[in-house]
């Protein structure tokens, strides 16, 4: 990453290594320098154990709120917590590598956590951007982000794409 006439330049960000970071002490020291150069900062998490549209959307929506977007992923302990035994399918490692590959996400993290109020409260990004299935009163996070100032912002397609659903139909 390197900054010419104020703008930070991420054209040689283009490799998962680059984009990886190492979990949320490397998150917050990115996000603290991007913000000291006047940039937005977004912040959106989940389990990415499929990716489909949804997420796709979701991610998106998110970067178009500000100028960098970061996305922590639930740790694989996590994700099971969360999901259940069996989950996740895919490895955190190659969740983070294939949300790395796309264009709207700028830094991947994994992080051990059921919800992201640590994460918030270390990173305090600017907006906290969550999909349709919250409002902006039922997201997790909520009262971390609001207790900096931070932003919550509901992003993506109403709810019709799940990973639940396409392991259903597979099943099927």
């Amino acid at each position: 990453m390197s900054e010419r006439d104020g703008r930070v330049d991420l054209s040689e960000a283009a490799s998962f290594r680059e984009k990886f970071l190492s979990g949320l002490d490397a998150a917050v020291e990115v996000a603290d320098n991007l913000r000291r150069a006047g940039r937005r900062v977004v912040f959106t998490n989940g389990c990415f154990d499929i990716l489909h549209v949804g997420h796709v959307r979701s991610l998106e929506d998110a970067r178009a709120l500000g100028d960098f977007l970061f996305v922590g992923i639930n740790s694989d302990k996590s994700t099971r917590a969360l999901k259940g035994e069996g989950r996740p399918l895919t490895p955190e490692n190659e969740r983070a590598e294939i949300l790395a590959a796309l264009s709207a996400v700028d830094f991947v993290f994994v992080f051990d956590g059921e919800t992201a109020d640590d994460v918030i409260l270390a990173l305090r990004p600017d907006v906290h951007a969550k999909g349709t299935d919250y409002t902006e009163e039922t997201v997790p996070e909520r009262e971390s982000v609001l207790s900096y100032g931070g932003e919550i912002r509901i992003v993506g397609d109403p709810k019709g794409h799940s990973t639940r659903d396409i392991l259903g139909r597979l099943k099927a």
